[in-house]
């Protein structure tokens, strides 16, 4: 119960809102109750995670006639768009270039850069060495308006390099981003055997619960191109067999998306 269950709770509003509510990122209370029950949350349990979440600005009560609505507040909207971009998107070829952040931000913002050190890790940087943030792919403006939302401008420095300058890419990505438990995972992923959803509800669980899995393991693999994983990495693989299993089970869970007419089973 308490702290995890709400945190529980919280982390799956985020996927729902990512999956199902976007660009308009606005949901019916109703709507939002019947999704959370159909995975396993309670009524009140899904309702205290909705009052705490306006209590901490992250998401915005609307009145229309008699019905509740929430949106999402415009900064986590933003982390909705980043999440979106870096697991819905296809890895083309790398560019060859580095996107490099350093900064030394001093003790008495510590918790502040915890938590932008976080969001780092949600916009593909991954840090070989303290201080030290690199990514092939990240976007420099995304990390641009995390400074500024951070207020650490004069902390940080941002710039990109060519691959050359930084020696062995492969070992700098060994030492930036976790891909031994990235592997694990992914192995797991393709273990797991295609079925045919019998239901849309159950179409509907299994594509948030995929969608889930998916974001959580941005933060071990942020989706790096192919030259520079690992011999057998299976990364881009699984990458394109979630898209195929999103494209699948979207179809079949429709239903139960289609919104407020459709009555809760």
């Amino acid at each position: 119960g308490g702290k995890l269950a709400h945190m529980r709770a919280r982390s799956t509003l985020f996927t729902l809102y990512m999956e199902y509510l976007y660009p308009g990122n606005r949901a019916w209370v109703g709507d939002l109750i019947r999704w959370m029950e159909a995975l396993g949350f309670s009524e009140p349990a899904v309702r205290a995670a909705v009052s705490r979440s306006v209590k901490s600005g992250w998401i915005i009560p609307q009145r229309d006639g008699r019905k509740a609505y929430y949106r999402l507040s415009e900064r986590v909207a933003w982390q909705v768009e980043q999440v979106r971009s870096r697991l819905y998107q296809n890895v083309g070829q790398w560019d060859g270039e580095w996107r490099i952040l350093i900064y030394a931000v001093p003790e008495a913002k510590r918790t502040m850069r915890d938590r932008f050190r976080n969001e780092l890790v949600l916009l593909g940087f991954g840090t070989p060495a303290p201080g030290v943030w690199v990514s092939p792919t990240a976007s420099l403006e995304a990390a641009q308006d995390l400074v500024r939302f951070y207020g650490l401008g004069g902390y940080v420095e941002l710039f990109q390099a060519q691959r050359f300058t930084l020696g062995n890419p492969l070992e700098l990505v060994r030492k930036a981003y976790n891909l031994e438990a990235a592997q694990q995972r992914y192995r797991e992923f393709m273990r797991v055997h295609p079925f045919a959803p019998k239901t849309p509800k159950d179409a509907f669980v299994r594509l948030t619960r995929m969608v889930h899995e998916a974001r959580k393991l941005l933060f071990l693999d942020p989706g790096l191109p192919a030259e520079l994983t690992p011999p057998g990495f299976l990364g881009p693989e699984a990458h394109r067999r979630f898209l195929e299993l999103r494209t699948h089970f979207s179809q079949k869970a429709r239903p139960m998306l289609e919104g407020e007419t459709v009555a809760a089973d």
